[in-house]
């Protein structure tokens, strides 16, 4: 097969980026491992920034969005059994954030891309780039057991952290920054109405805890728990009594419901410099990760392509090759602020093994600061609706 633009995974950045070259008139195929059904099922996260907003209405993927999306204008931060709204809608002068899921953001763009007569193969899995700095730039995939290859001017590698895109690079050409967390979160999927209206973190003595929500009928809620956590030993029960303990304040009543699904998932930094080699370009969890806290993961990755799907545009526009050579710096300059917000809130938020009673006297401190000053208070609002996309 011959296509201009070759992209490895069917995650949110490789099908945002196909619809956006697309409408540019620019030719691409995806291959994916997983079939359309996974991809299209897997729970995954689910705030949405202003600017991944705006672009998914922009780019005519919004009708579903504002009929279900879930608008927030703020977010509750709970301590010492006290509830603290910081009011985002106010202090960004009118930007939001939308609780749509990821799964539901997939569902879309696969509709968007197959109605458009786009080619994304499913059940494909990559084994192989070839000649990423040479002329004859080549993606090799398996499917339905046969060995096929995909030639193309350009690869965007959007295959997640253990896809075949970043392991293509030679190690002596990148460097990885990571970071591991000696923590985890046991995240549940519960069928109840949502116990607050808005996203909820609390940190208590016992450890973190989330609210939030995926529909008017589904709670997603998460307890802090050990990495190696064996989900055998949380019963329903104790799960349930576990949220309650960690999310007790004046006036709150959790709303219990059948759990539907549970699982851990790990927390973790990570970041490859530079995004890019040769004619390969990395884009989401190929290239970074960052910890849930701070809801960034989906919004960095459309970010990415939104960038790479700019610099693609000009190339075969113009010929010029400046915003493709600019690609790993334009991006990595949002990559390390979603980082540091992530890891910021991460740790104020968190209870970290070995604390002694003075780091939670001045985590309380923290919290105190950035629920009682409007300029503290700012900062955080701007951070989690996001900036602009570049």
């Amino acid at each position: 097969m011959r296509t201009q633009v070759g992209i490895v995974g069917a995650g949110p950045a490789g099908l945002m980026l196909s619809h956006l070259l697309h409408r540019q008139g620019i030719e691409s195929i995806i291959v994916e491992s997983r079939s359309r059904s996974h991809c299209e099922e897997r729970v995954r996260a689910g705030v949405l920034e202003q600017g991944t907003i705006d672009l998914l209405i922009e780019t005519g993927l919004g009708e579903r969005l504002k009929r279900e999306g879930l608008v927030h204008h703020g977010i509750e931060l709970r301590f010492n059994r006290h509830r603290h709204r910081i009011d985002m809608f106010e202090l960004t002068g009118g930007r939001a954030i939308t609780v749509y899921g990821q799964q539901e953001v997939i569902k879309d763009l696969i509709k968007a891309r197959l109605d458009a007569g786009g080619q994304v193969h499913f059940e494909a899995e990559a084994v192989g780039l070839e000649s990423l700095t040479g002329p004859r730039l080549a993606i090799r995939f398996r499917h339905d057991n046969n060995l096929r290859e995909i030639n193309c001017d350009f690869v965007a590698g959007c295959d997640g952290f253990h896809g075949v895109s970043r392991l293509s690079i030679p190690a002596g050409d990148v460097t990885l920054y990571e970071r591991e967390y000696p923590f985890a979160w046991l995240g549940i999927l519960a069928e109840s109405a949502p116990s607050s209206k808005e996203v909820t973190y609390t940190n208590h003595e016992r450890g973190f805890a989330l609210l939030s929500m995926r529909s008017p009928t589904l709670s997603r809620l998460y307890l802090q728990c050990r990495p190696d956590e064996n989900l055998n030993e949380w019963s329903d029960q104790r799960i349930w009594q576990e949220l309650h303990a960690r999310t007790e304040a004046d006036g709150f009543d959790l709303t219990e419901g059948p759990i539907l699904q549970k699982g851990v998932t790990p927390m973790r930094s990570f970041v490859i410099e530079p995004m890019q080699f040769g004619k390969l370009f990395l884009a989401g969890d190929a290239a970074h990760i960052v910890p849930p806290t701070g809801a960034k993961g989906m919004n960095l990755a459309i970010a990415d392509v939104t960038v790479l799907a700019r610099a693609l545009a000009e190339f075969y526009k113009t010929g010029r090759h400046d915003l493709l050579n600019r690609y790993s710096q334009t991006c990595l300059r949002r990559v390390w602020r979603v980082q540091h917000f992530s890891w910021w809130m991460t740790s104020m938020l968190h209870r970290f093994e070995g604390d002694t009673a003075f780091d939670r006297r001045r985590q309380l401190a923290e919290l105190e600061y950035v629920t009682s000053s409007r300029i503290a208070a700012q900062s955080l609002a701007e951070n989690y609706v996001g900036w602009p996309l570049q």
